[in-house]
C-alpha cells in the first residue's frame, strides 16, 4: 500500500512534524519509513515492501541526485519504461517500479504521466527547479489529499496526517457532508474537512 506525505513551506524546519505525520499512517507501509528535506520541501515516505525489497527505500534519486520521487502504488509498464531508459543511457539502483519515474522525467519532463500504467500517486520534486509536482493516476485509486493556507501546502495519502500540522482547522466541510449524507460520497475534490482538498 505504502503511504506519502509533504510540506512546502518557508522559514520552518519540519522534519519533527513529518515523523509524526509518517507515524500516524504507520499501517500503510510498517516496513520502513524515511524523512527527505531540501530547502522549503519537506517529504517523507510509508514503506510496504513488493518489489525490490532490498534496494527500493525511498525517496528514490536520479543519477545527479537533481531529482526524487516519494511514491504509492504500481506501475504495470514499468519493465518496457526501464529497457527503453537503459537504451538511451540512464543508469538504475534499484529494481523498483518508483525509479523510472525519475529517469522519465529527466528524459521527458512531464509529458510522461500520461505514459504511465498503473495505480498511483506521486510526489517529484525537480531541486534544480525548486518544483514540487504531485501526480495521481487517471482514476484516483490512490488516495491523494492537500490543504494550502498562508504560504504552506501540506499533502498526503490520508488527511489525519494533514490535520497534525498546526495551520490546519479542523472545520467540518458541511456541503461534503450534505453530499455525502445524500448522495453517499463526496463530490469532486472536496472532503469531509474544511480546506483539505483530494
Amino acid at each position: 500500500m505504502c503511504g506519502i506525505c509533504g510540506i512546502i513551506e518557508k522559514t520552518r524546519d519540519n522534519t519533527a512534524l513529518m515523523t509524526e505525520m509518517l507515524s500516524i499512517i504507520e499501517h500503510r507501509g510498517p516496513d520502513s519509513y524515511s524523512v527527505f528535506s531540501h530547502g522549503d520541501f519537506c517529504l517523507g515516505h510509508r514503506r510496504l515492501s513488493i518489489i525490490d525489497l532490498s534496494t527500493g527505500n525511498q525517496p528514490i534519486f536520479n543519477e545527479d541526485k537533481t531529482v526524487c520521487v516519494v511514491f504509492n502504488g504500481e506501475i504495470y509498464n514499468y519493465k518496457e519504461h526501464k529497457e527503453s531508459l537503459q537504451a538511451k543511457g540512464h543508469q538504475f539502483y534499484t529494481t523498483s517500479d518508483t525509479e523510472i519515474l525519475v529517469h522519465l522525467y529527466e528524459e521527458y519532463g512531464t509529458e510522461f504521466f500520461s505514459q504511465l500504467n498503473g495505480i498511483f500517486a506521486f510526489a517529484l520534486l525537480d531541486m534544480s527547479r525548486n518544483r514540487l509536482m504531485l501526480v495521481r493516476d487517471h482514476f484516483g485509486v490512490k488516495p491523494l489529499h492537500y490543504y494550502q493556507k498562508d504560504g504552506a501546502f501540506i499533502f498526503g495519502s490520508e488527511q489525519k496526517s494533514i490535520l497534525l500540522h498546526p495551520l490546519v482547522e479542523r472545520k467540518i466541510n458541511y456541503n461534503a457532508l450534505h453530499s455525502t449524507l445524500n448522495l453517499r460520497y463526496t463530490q469532486m475534490n472536496e472532503t469531509l474537512f474544511d480546506g483539505i482538498k483530494r
